[in-house]
């Protein structure tokens, strides 16, 4: 079992820059595949961002790529989103998702487990 609580949302103007962190509870946290996804309003949840237990491989949705930086601290159990040149149609709540899976899938039903969301609102 895993919980997960996000953190580091809020309101920031286009082009700006916030830090998501996803703290998670468990001593197996290194054995996850960690991602990143997110729901803007009227839309389906959408894959953002993934990466390995390692976090030696990366796997990133092309609308974030060369933007979204997420990385991993398992020693924290912790995982980041660094979101920087933010735009508007990032406004979204963002989740954290856990996978127990050795593959880095951005694909949302191979996740086990899921954070309550944290809401990011970039300004025009």
């Amino acid at each position: 079992q895993v919980q997960l609580v996000e953190s580091g949302g809020g309101l920031v103007q286009a082009g700006g820059s916030l830090r998501l962190s996803c703290a998670a509870s468990g001593r197996t946290f290194s054995r996850y595949v960690m991602g990143w996804f997110r729901q803007a309003p009227g839309k389906e949840r959408e894959f953002v961002a993934a990466i390995s237990w390692s976090g030696g491989v990366t796997y990133y949705a092309d609308s974030v790529k060369g933007r979204f930086t997420i990385s991993r601290d398992n020693a924290k159990n912790t995982v980041y989103l660094q979101m920087n040149s933010l735009k508007p149609e990032d406004t979204a709540v963002y989740y954290c998702a856990a996978a127990n899976s050795i593959v880095v899938t951005g694909a949302r039903e191979q996740y086990d487990y899921w954070g309550q969301g944290t809401q990011v609102t970039v300004s025009s």
